[in-house]
């Protein structure tokens, strides 16, 4: 992922503060040794190299006249990649170059599809040393304070990326790591060699699909005879008509052991061929079974089991301009127009934002796709504070509740099978996003280890939200109101039929909102005529939209009021209670608020409970507010469900991680993806969360990890046809205690105005939003 320039935008440097001088006790020493405390007389004597630190007057100056220009500020930026950047375009050549060039023979290195390619994240203490010492705004508080100063090596330790390659020759998966540096991935264009640190073959799975593998299923199914054959007794000789769509199968049998790399097609038909833009999903093709090797692409298995006649041609399927109901959209709508004409709030840094006392890094992966890293909260004196190491959503299910072939194995992993990231759109000002835009671009490997570029892949900007407070005096009739603007870092991504909109937002009252925008086109089913399903919406004649759920799961790695290094977290689980009748509740009409300390992993699988306005709050056990309180933030669900399906469900067997909404781990480095790292035809049950959280570890003050199941049960209605409107989900993380007061209390006021203005639609005047006595 690369920082784009601003797109349609103008920018400015703000002053600039200088950088702060290195005092002498500051000691430099090799990486190598960076984590051994140095004696006395090592400190001495290497005090006089401190010198070696970077030049601050090697760093850019600011323009003759910072304010001239309007637009994003732009901060000094680093002279070397920040340890959490993502990968750059060359950085990925480098490591497919030497992944490639370490295959033994020809035909090996031939074979090789390169299914992911993503920056190995340093260790945090890695991360607190560069933004302490190496990367503008300078935080040396970050580093705890050593006798005669800190330790602070030279340089930091080389970016390095990790490898998941498939052999298409052997059908086997491994991981490697590369190492890389500037040097490797600036010489020659990127095209020069790094180097191999480890590499391993990985057992008994399968990786997620590529796009290249979809197109080539498709054609391979377009010209298998037998298929063709079964589409003319449907009426359709036109291939160019057919979409194929193919699907991981899962796991339902031993017939899926990642054995072998299958998918099974689900079938859709146009009806025009100079349509592109026809909506295909209108017209499923059922009672075909097609299973295709996807390692040597062809088909293996094909039956036409049942002949159900494809649905006509429903004048409502499509969503371009004039297609719609009646031919004709609407036009009464006015422009609606966002500026700035003073530039946004936001200061951006490559993939370093500040914004209204928050500051964090932007970070982009093939499978996750939007990644936000080191929240943190400038609080006055108290100066910078903690709250999250990592924010991003790494799982995502969606299960069907169809029982009828072949809706019954439409069991999506989109992120762990597909790849969230990978499947990103490049987003349009005016469209997608409104206002004053930052975005970023991203870059992945595609399968045969070429890079590709998603323009304007992630957008970043001010979104005004409505009230954020307001009271007003009614003896005096004066009134204080303040507008809430909030930050929103977004991206969108298809897969299949379906969009999804995986939203940050950030606010001034301290704050932090995820959101998932639902839309796109449902996955439908062909009926015979006459026939109703229990088990979805008939939407149009012979055309129905099965009943399904969708999942998404958020890890929070946590760090609450936490410096580097500092482990000082636990949970909390806060249900309100109603008192019992007796003396404490004469009345009746006593409830209170009953907390529970999360002791360890086992006690810590948790669900939602409306009823009793169930919360959890994620704590700083050494940290107090003004009233003596441990400081906190706490994670407040929004709607949300479990899955509606038996305990014994083939999907339960890869996704035990939705059985409950709550889980909280202890952090490890390799315990990133709940359902495991391949997921795709995964005979192992349990495999991930639900398998880490056995060992029972204590969670009464260490490195939390929260991870966030939350979704929604779809029964469609025709009014979700021929596209689904927005549906909104998500939760909120605020603060609990965090604070000594309000941080919205000190956001300025707006301009406000009297309107009296004929609202044009009455012919009354409006008054301060209400129509007003004649």
């Amino acid at each position: 992922m690369a920082a784009a320039t601003e797109k349609a935008t103008t920018c400015c440097i703000e002053d600039a503060k200088p950088a702060p001088v290195r005092k002498a006790s500051n000691v430099l020493q090799d990486w190598s040794v960076a984590g051994s405390a140095p004696s006395e007389d090592q400190i001495s004597k290497r005090a006089t190299v401190a010198t070696l630190i970077r030049s601050v007057d090697s760093l850019p100056q600011p323009a003759a006249n910072p304010t001239a220009a309007k637009g994003i500020p732009i901060m000094l930026r680093a002279q070397t990649s920040h340890p959490l950047d993502p990968l750059s375009a060359a950085e990925i050549s480098v490591a497919v170059a030497t992944v490639r060039a370490a295959g033994a023979t020809p035909e090996v290195r031939d074979s090789m599809r390169f299914v992911e390619v993503v920056l190995v994240e340093p260790e945090k203490h890695v991360v607190a040393l560069a933004d302490a010492y190496f990367f503008p705004p300078f935080q040396p508080s970050l580093l705890p304070r050593t006798k005669g100063g800190p330790v602070i090596p030279s340089k930091l330790p080389p970016r390095q990326a990790r490898l998941v390659v498939y052999n298409k020759r052997s059908n086997e998966t491994s991981i490697w790591i590369v190492e890389l540096s500037e040097v490797h991935a600036a010489t020659r264009g990127g095209h020069h060699r790094g180097k191999v640190i480890s590499s391993k073959v990985v057992a008994d799975v399968q990786p997620p699909m590529d796009a290249v593998e979809y197109a080539e299923c498709e054609a391979v199914v377009k010209d298998f005879p037998p298929f063709r054959e079964a589409m003319k007794k449907r009426g359709i000789e036109d291939m160019d008509l057919v979409m194929v769509d193919p699907w991981c199968v899962g796991y339902h049998s031993d017939a899926d052991a990642p054995s072998r790399r299958l998918a099974k097609p689900l079938i859709f038909c146009r009806t025009e061929s100079d349509c592109p833009m026809e909506n295909g999903y209108a017209r499923p093709v059922e009672g075909i079974y097609v299973l295709v090797d996807m390692q040597n692409m062809v088909v293996v298995e094909f039956e036409d089991r049942k002949l159900v006649p494809l649905p006509p041609a429903d004048p409502l399927r499509n969503y371009t301009p004039g297609e719609t109901r009646g031919g004709v959209d609407r036009s009464d709508v006015k422009p609606l127009q966002i500026i700035q004409p003073e530039g946004p709030s936001f200061r951006v840094n490559g993939y370093f934002v500040e914004w209204q006392k928050w500051n964090f890094r932007i970070g982009f992966t093939p499978r996750e796709g939007l990644v936000i890293y080191s929240v943190a909260y400038i609080d006055g004196s108290r100066g910078r504070r903690s709250v999250a190491h990592r924010l991003s959503f790494v799982e995502m299910v969606v299960p069907y509740g169809d029982p009828n072939d072949p809706h019954y194995r439409k069991n999506a992993f989109d992120a762990g099978e597909d790849g969230l990231g990978k499947n990103a759109h490049s987003l349009k000002k005016g469209c997608d996003c409104l206002g004053y835009i930052k975005y970023f671009d991203a870059h992945f490997t595609n399968f045969t280890g070429g890079v590709e570029t998603i323009e304007n892949c992630v957008c970043l900007h001010e979104e005004d939200h409505g009230m954020l407070w307001k009271h007003q005096d009614w003896r005096t009739g004066l009134a204080e109101v303040r507008r809430s603007r909030r930050l929103t870092v977004s991206f969108v991504c298809t897969v299949a039929n379906y969009e999804y909109g995986f939203f940050w937002h950030f606010y001034q009252d301290g704050k932090i909102e995820a959101e998932v925008k639902l839309t796109g086109i449902l996955s439908l089913g062909a009926l015979q005529p006459g026939e109703i399903r229990k088990y979805g919406t008939t939407i149009a004649p012979g055309l129905y939209a099965p009943v399904h759920q969708h999942f998404f799961v958020a890890r929070m790695d946590m760090a609450v009021d936490c410096k580097p290094g500092e482990t000082f977290n636990q949970v909390v689980e806060v249900d309100v209670k109603v008192e019992e009748p007796g003396k404490n509740n004469v009345h009746n009409n006593a409830f209170y608020a009953e907390e529970k300390l999360l002791r360890s992993e086992m006690q810590a699988m948790r669900d939602c409970n409306p009823l009793s306005a169930r919360h959890w709050i994620i704590r700083n056990t050494r940290t107090v507010n003004r009233t003596g309180q441990l400081t906190g933030y706490k994670l407040v669900p929004g709607s949300n469900c479990l899955p509606l399906a038996g305990s014994e469900a083939k999907f339960l067997r890869r996704a035990a991680f939705l059985k409950h909404n709550l889980w909280v781990t202890p952090y490890a480095r390799d315990e990133m993806y709940p359902g495991g790292e391949f997921p795709n035809q995964n005979p192992r049950v349990g495999e991930g969360l639900a398998t880490w959280v056995n060992q029972n570890r204590s969670l009464e003050e260490t490195d939390i990890v929260l991870w966030y199941v939350f979704g929604v049960t779809h029964i469609p209605r025709l009014e979700d046809w021929p596209v689904m409107p927005v549906e909104h989900i998500g939760f909120r993380l605020m603060p609990h205690g965090f604070f000594n007061c309000s941080p919205a209390v000190d956001v300025p006021p707006s301009t406000c105005d009297l309107d009296l203005k004929d609202n044009g639609v009455t012919g009354k005047p409006i008054q301060n939003g209400l129509l007003a006595k004649l």
